[in-house]
């Protein structure tokens, strides 16, 4: 009768052990599982400062930006390699920020203006070159984009505007201070650049 006993006691520790055993393990899986939830929605979150007033923002991932990236990058880039004026350190820097966000088919065409005299002509004439963006088609599938914008040319007795459509691939590289939409633009060619208006200054 003792053992008996006994062994009924062993049997009633052996359950309550493996129930509390089998609770400690849901109840450790839970927060961890709970923990990692909460520091993933927590990354998602940034705080942006609005003078001293801290904006709470969501973060997204680059295939919810790609488009409006996209874009961004290839106006920034054309903004860079047209926008020139009559000064060899400026005309320096705007291509060098420019030459970060394209590959070698952007050095190519810079290499081939240069060796025509373009950017010596500039100084020489006075010239003050302006790119405006009319628009941007992207194919997000592709990554193919098409640009379409008009350059000013202002030079001493007249106004020039140019008609300006180029073309590309665009593919993801990491981001970096002088690359911040980790894009780079691929095959860039000049599809269009024509005359399309000319205007002579009055100078009195």
């Amino acid at each position: 009768m003792v053992i008996k006993n006994l062994e009924n006691k062993i049997k009633l520790v052996g359950i309550v052990c493996t129930a509390f055993l089998i609770g400690c393990i849901i109840i450790s899986v839970s927060s961890i599982w709970t923990a990692r939830t909460m520091v993933t929605d927590a990354q998602k979150k940034v705080y942006v400062l609005d003078g001293n007033v801290p904006i709470l923002v969501n973060r997204t991932t680059m295939d919810e930006t790609l488009d409006v990236e996209a874009r961004s990058h290839v106006e920034m880039f054309h903004h860079y390699f047209f926008t020139l004026a009559p000064d060899d350190k400026y005309i320096r820097y705007t291509m060098e920020k420019a030459m970060y966000l394209v590959d070698e088919t952007g050095l190519a065409q810079y290499n081939t203006l240069k060796e025509k005299g373009f950017y010596s002509n500039i100084l020489g004439t006075s010239a003050v070159f302006s790119i405006f963006c009319d628009s941007i088609a992207f194919n997000k599938e592709k990554m193919e984009f098409t640009y379409y914008g008009r350059q000013r040319i202002e030079r001493r007795s007249s106004i020039l505007m140019r008609e300006l459509v180029t073309a590309g691939q665009l593919k993801r590289v990491p981001r970096t201070d002088n690359n911040p939409h980790g894009l780079l633009i691929t095959n860039w060619r000049t599809l269009l650049n024509k005359d399309i208006e000319q205007k002579t200054k009055i100078n009195y």
